[in-house]
């Protein structure tokens, strides 16, 4: 990893460097979404059976596309029970810490006649995209479909690329069925983005599509932008772990490798004000390195995007991981509930030495699907409010309305919208003669 001293330049080249690995910068893929996009809203079904074919060497058909119950009582046999068990806990975790974010309609009303209030309705039908390419992802399975269970959803719609033998992995399906996803196809990039966004014979159409995928299925999800909602455009993982010499080397140089194996545009930042500690996690990387699985995919993220940055405090050191506002931030210093105050970006925030970057992943309860590429700084997790509306209400007597009736006359009127005070002066019309 490449040691840097902090300073507001190398911060900001940092940033650039960085920037390279967002959605937004790879133009040269757009116009061949663009194609599979228009490909399937004109031929539907025919389209996604093609690139299926094309793409993950698979035949599907009308028939086959969609997931039977055989097909998931198949996946159950073949799961791995111990695993089953860990799902489920999993799930109570998580679907916990999201039904505490469930809001509720209000309402207020005055004695003058007045009343409004806020309706919340959930969403009629969300597309969930499971990616299944260099690995597979049972937790995205959940984190995605459980908010929008708890948040009153009626029909999930789960889509995943199947393998060659045209079948999804078991524990894939079994994640699924346990989360509550009503209908799983066999479909997966920017043909099964397009699928959910502008429906075809076998797939209906969403009203928003979440979950993460390559870049193919980001640029497909930024193009149908508008004909549905999204969650976000996602871009690689990201690790940022803020520490001090109070730190274990052996397990902040295990943490920061957590997020460098998912793939080689994957980012891993060290900021520490202590250069003794900086050395000795560079060693234990290098160590973990050489007997981990995924070496390769791991030693291109680190040349490429990892980074030991030397801060002279650590005010500074915050300073510039908010200036960075990574995906998974974690803190492991002497005061890091102190610390995590003055932390303004970041997707998810772990504190401490035993609350690691994958404890949050699969197991702890908030969600794993996050703010990338700096976007932390506007956006937040997945969450239950992504699968909500609000409808605001007002209610007015003709008492409370005569009281502030001329008040909203002048106001359209100074806006020259004649047909706007028109509609409130006709209610009044004989008693302002």
């Amino acid at each position: 990893m490449r040691t840097v001293k902090l300073t507001k330049e190398s911060t900001k080249d940092i940033l650039e460097n960085l920037l390279k690995r967002s959605p937004n910068n790879y133009g040269k893929f757009e116009s061949a979404v663009a194609q599979i996009l228009d490909k399937v809203k004109k031929d539907g079904d025919e389209a996604l059976f093609a690139y299926t074919k094309e793409f993950d060497k698979a035949e599907v058909t009308k028939e086959t596309i969609r997931v039977t119950e055989a097909e998931i009582e198949e996946a159950y046999a073949q799961i791995d029970p111990a695993l089953l068990g860990v799902i489920r806990k999993a799930l109570v975790n998580i679907r916990k810490y999201h039904e505490k974010q469930i809001q509720n309609s209000w309402f207020t009303s005055e004695t003058n006649g007045t009343m409004l209030g806020q309706k919340v309705t959930p969403l009629n039908r969300v597309g969930v995209y499971v990616p299944g390419g260099k690995a597979v992802y049972p937790s995205s399975v959940l984190m995605n479909i459980v908010p929008a269970k708890v948040a009153g959803v009626p029909h999930i719609v789960m889509t995943t690329p199947p393998g060659k033998d045209g079948k999804i992995c078991a524990s894939t399906l079994v994640a699924a069925k346990e989360a509550g996803a009503d209908e799983i196809y066999k479909v997966g990039g920017a043909q099964a983005i397009g699928a959910l966004a502008f429906g075809t014979a076998s797939i209906p159409k969403v009203d928003k599509i979440v979950g993460p995928g390559n870049i193919f299925v980001a640029l497909a999800k930024k193009a149908v932008y508008g004909y549905v909602s999204i969650d976000s455009i996602a871009g690689p993982s990201e690790i940022l772990v803020l520490a001090d010499e109070t730190a274990n080397p052996h397990f902040v140089a295990a943490d920061l490798l957590s997020q460098a194996e998912h793939d080689e545009l994957a980012c891993a930042i060290l900021i520490t004000t202590s250069e003794e500690f900086a050395a000795k996690v560079d060693e234990e990387v290098k160590g973990f390195v050489e007997v981990l699985s995924r070496k390769e995919i791991i030693q291109k993220s680190l040349d490429n995007f990892g980074y030991i940055l030397i801060a002279e405090d650590m005010d500074e050191a915050i300073e510039a991981a908010n200036e960075i506002a990574p995906e998974h931030m974690e803190i492991v210093t002497a005061n890091p509930f102190e610390d995590m105050m003055k932390v303004k970006n970041a997707g998810a925030i772990f504190i401490g030495e035993y609350s690691s970057e994958p404890l949050g992943d699969y197991f702890a309860g908030p969600n794993h699907v996050l703010p990338t590429n700096g976007t932390a700084k506007f956006f937040s997790a997945l969450s239950v409010d992504d699968f909500i509306k609000k409808s605001s209400i007002v209610y007015y007597s003709k008492a409370a309305l005569r009281d502030i009736h001329k008040d909203i006359i002048q106001f359209a009127t100074s806006e020259q919208l004649t047909a706007h005070a028109n509609s409130i002066a006709v209610r009044f019309e004989d008693e302002d003669k």
